[in-house]
This record gives C-alpha cells, structure tokens and sequence, in this order.
C-alpha cells in the first residue's frame, strides 16, 4: 500500500476517529462480530505540537482498528 493510500485509511483528527469508531462499532455489534477495543483517546498530550504527538499514534491506531473492522464485516457478508 503506497503512503498516500495509507493517509486515505486514517482519520483527519480525533472528532473523525470517534464518529468513524462509533459507526464501525455498532455495525459490528449488530452483526454479533467480536473485535477488540477501540485505542483510546490519549491524555498525556502536552499541546505543544510534538514530532510524534501522542494524538499522531492515536489517529494512526484509529486507522487500523478501522480497518480491522471493515475487514470483519466485509468477511460476514
């Protein structure tokens, strides 16, 4: 998968994280399809802007338990 494809599967902040969490959420449970917790918000950041910001692993967590959902629900169907 190049970079920019990678990008495309991660959310654009923590509001876009939670919205797409919750949505994949509740397709998975009412499919009765078991998938671990969702990584939780972070509560350490300092808000100075970081290279490597907690919020950076965060979003990138997101990501891949997003895709990790996507994955279930498209293997039930």
């Amino acid at each position: 998968m190049m970079d920019d494809d990678l990008q495309s599967h991660l959310p654009a902040n923590a509001s876009q994280a939670k919205q797409w969490i919750a949505e994949l959420g509740a397709q998975l449970a009412q499919r009765g399809i078991f998938l671990r917790e969702p990584p939780e918000e972070p509560t350490s950041c300092c808000g100075r802007g970081c290279n490597g910001c907690v919020w950076e692993g965060y979003l990138s967590a997101a990501g891949y338990w997003c895709e990790q959902a996507r994955t279930a629900l498209l293997k039930q169907d």
